[in-house]
């Protein structure tokens, strides 16, 4: 039995902004050979309108692959960003 909200998600790496998420996507998918930039999603902080109050997600199924919970969190401060437990 599936739970329908269960996005199979593996990792979320959270990055300070766009532009660090489209860099830091195109060179997870180059370094670990995804064949497909992951997808990247802005989460608003709570309460904020102003898309400079915004984190950027790097959203990595689990259909992406493996990974090392420690290289992720490598990876992320690379860009100032962490990975979170989803």
């Amino acid at each position: 039995m599936t739970d329908e909200n269960d996005l199979n998600v593996a990792h979320v790496l959270v990055l300070p902004d766009r532009d660090a998420a489209e860099e830091a996507a195109e060179e997870l998918a180059r370094r670990y050979e995804l064949g497909a930039e992951p997808e990247i999603v802005r989460e608003a902080l709570a309460g904020e309108d102003d898309a400079e109050d915004a984190q950027w997600l790097i959203v990595l199924p689990e259909d992406a692959g493996e990974f090392e919970a420690h290289e992720l969190d490598d990876f992320a401060r690379e860009w100032d960003g962490w990975r979170e437990t989803p």
